[in-house]
Parts: C-alpha cells; structure tokens; sequence
C-alpha cells in the first residue's frame, strides 16, 4: 500500500497556478511530524522543493519557489498541499510528496531525512 498518493499535476502555462495535493492512507497525516515536497527533472536529482515540520511552526522553500509556492496542511482532511503559483517552464518536473516521523531541531527538507513517498504527479509548464 502506498503511504502518500499525489493528485493534482497536469499541463499549465507558464504564469498560472496548480495545487497539488498529497493523502496520507493507511494512517493519519498527524501521524507524521514532517512533510515535504520534492521534485525530479529528467536526468537531474530529486530536489526538495518545501517543506515544513510540526514542532518547528515554519516551512523551507527552494530559493526558487520563495514567494510563488505555498506549502500546508490539513489534518483534519488528511491532506497537505502544495499552492503553486506562477509557473515557469523550469518548474516542469515529477512532484513528489514525502513524509517522515523523524524530528529535527529545523525544517529539513533533504531527500534521504524523509522515508515515506508517494509516487509522483506530473507537473508541466508549457505554452
């Protein structure tokens, strides 16, 4: 069973908005401490893209994305999220969701902190 399943990708162009979303099944969403979301372009590394931590109260973002993504969470909808807003065509790539019961002094948003993902949703920016 897949612990995080990603909805919401598809193809927009540039300068518009997406959101993506990431359920928790088999157990509940507070049941991990971080979440994060993380990216992977053809022939490039998985990235972390922003993530945010209970116990910290803040959020990492990518130098990037500051000020166009918006990362959250709904416990009571078993659900985070990630606000994307004014797309570029370098922001093409598959977006994973990832989750971890680990704890950390700050936000970590490195790929090998979180062991728990999703399988990916594709996101296109494109004219």
């Amino acid at each position: 069973q897949v612990p995080l399943v990603e909805s919401g990708g598809g193809l927009v162009q540039p300068g518009g908005s997406l959101r993506l979303s990431c359920t928790a099944s088999g157990v509940t969403l507070e049941y991990y401490n971080s979440i994060g979301w993380f990216r992977q372009a053809p022939g490039e590394e998985r990235e972390g893209v922003s993530c945010m931590q209970s116990a910290a109260g803040s959020a990492y973002y990518k130098d990037s994305v500051k000020g166009r993504f918006t990362i959250s969470r709904d416990n009571e909808k078993n659900t985070a999220y990630l606000q994307m807003n004014d797309l570029k065509p370098e922001d093409t790539a598959v977006y994973y969701c990832a989750a971890t019961i680990h704890l950390s002094r700050e936000v970590v948003c490195l790929v090998p902190f979180y062991n728990y993902w999703g399988l990916g949703t594709q996101v296109t920016v494109s004219s």
